[in-house]
């Protein structure tokens, strides 16, 4: 399979993503890996459960695959056959109760839009961490297009982080709760589930080699003041500058990528 033809399948509660990308930890892992097609792992946690080669499924360790995963196994297929649909928010109510928010109060306080995943999503290299960056076909070319430009004009752009599913986004909720944070403080850094724009698949974070990752003093970079002045040419727009009415604090790494055609808020 050639690069380009790489993607994550998405289904309601696993991923599924191309065996060759995952790095393997030893000999025995890595013979596993190189017989298989896709390597399937849990939304919620990100943990791998199983590899699978055409229609045969071998769970990394027994008992992986409780009968609801199975049963939402069965559906990575359709997932597949569905292209960048967006998929179902089912289970969105249940995520924003388990943080005590009530899904129409949020949205007309934040004034952000409810988010559909993608079915599926297109390989757009790795990001600064060396992991797979997964966007829309559409945001991953216009990106790279880019970060080209930006590199002959000796700016680097680097990725963050890109496509971040409903259960991810949860999950940030959950660790910054555990770490005492009120669920006031963490909104004012984090949209809650099903309102962020990385779930979109269009939106980026972008750092550079010279300045911490998601930092405000990014916006005194170069890569910075480049995509102030280009990053439109290609399709992507600052999504929360100082005093945005989402109430969401400033941040000058996010940037989201719009049809064109398309205007953001």
């Amino acid at each position: 399979m050639h690069p380009r033809d790489w993607q994550l399948i998405n289904s309601e509660l696993l991923e599924a993503i191309p065996a060759c990308l995952a790095r393997a930890r030893g000999n025995a892992t890595a013979r596993a890996l190189s017989r298989s097609d896709w390597l399937i792992r849990r939304k919620i946690d990100g943990h791998f459960l199983a590899l699978r080669r055409a229609d045969t499924v071998t769970e990394l360790r027994r008992g992986a695959l409780k009968p609801a995963l199975l049963a939402d196994l069965s559906t990575l297929s359709d997932a597949a056959s569905a292209g960048e649909m967006p998929r179902p928010l089912s289970g969105l109510i249940e995520r924003l109760q388990v943080l005590g928010l009530d899904a129409d109060e949020y949205a007309v306080i934040s004034g952000l839009q409810l988010v559909a995943e993608p079915s599926t999503l297109g390989y757009a290299g790795r990001d600064c961490y060396q992991r797979p960056l997964w966007l829309t076909r559409s945001a991953g070319r216009a990106w790279l297009r880019m970060r080209t430009a930006a590199w002959h004009e000796g700016v680097t752009l680097q990725a963050i982080s890109g496509y971040r599913s409903h259960d991810y986004q949860l999950g940030i909720f959950r660790r910054k709760f555990a770490r005492g944070l009120g669920i006031a403080d963490i909104l004012a850094v984090n949209a809650a589930p099903g309102y962020s724009e990385h779930h979109s698949g269009r939106a980026l974070d972008i750092g550079t080699t010279d300045s911490p990752p998601a930092e405000e003093s990014f916006e005194t970079t170069r890569a910075f003041s480049w995509l102030v002045q280009h990053a439109g040419n290609f399709g992507f727009q600052l999504s929360y500058p100082r005093g945005n009415r989402h109430g969401i604090v400033y941040e000058p790494w996010h940037w989201c990528w719009h049809h064109a055609d398309e205007q953001p808020d």
